[in-house]
């Protein structure tokens, strides 16, 4: 029993030690958003979702809930946004330097991913419940999304 009562000792004080450390945040300015929103011009509905469902994980600017402070959980959360920039970075570090058939591909997916409730991430509207998206907010944004895609193919066919 004296054994247990070590390793259960020695596992406290490295969940404590372990509270010091962490990942860096993704905490850049919410105006890097701004060139994406003028380039796709989201009605103002869809420009709410976005901010509220997407710009977490897909952006330079993530608003942290409070248990991102506790380790480990802040690593799981840091790995979900990292991978969601790599898929889909809408900041203009990313998105201004992206070719026009990216961008569209990049909305194909986007599509995609919503039609199918694949995106936002259950794990993200378990905390988020904000972010989860009704029929009506899923039309509206497969909307704009092929417009987007529609002026896309326009400048396409003017280069």
């Amino acid at each position: 029993m004296k054994i247990i009562k070590k390793i259960l000792l020695l596992l406290l004080i490295a969940f404590v030690i372990a509270q010091f450390f962490g990942p860096d945040k993704n905490e850049g300015d919410l105006a890097s958003i701004e060139p994406f929103l003028a380039e796709t011009n989201p009605p103002e509905d869809v420009k709410l979702i976005l901010k509220s469902t997407c710009f977490d994980c897909h952006s330079d600017h993530t608003r942290y809930p409070w248990y991102n402070n506790i380790t480990p959980v802040n690593y799981w959360l840091a790995g979900h946004v990292n991978d969601g920039k790599k898929h889909f970075n809408v900041s203009e570090s990313a998105w201004s330097k992206s070719e026009l058939k990216r961008k569209d591909h990049k909305f194909e997916e986007l599509i995609e991913m919503v039609e199918k409730k694949e995106m936002p991430l259950p794990s993200y509207t378990w905390t988020h419940s904000d972010a989860k998206l009704t029929d009506d907010q899923i039309a509206n944004i497969v909307a704009w999304a092929k417009q987007v895609r529609t002026m896309y193919a326009q400048q396409k066919t003017a280069e």
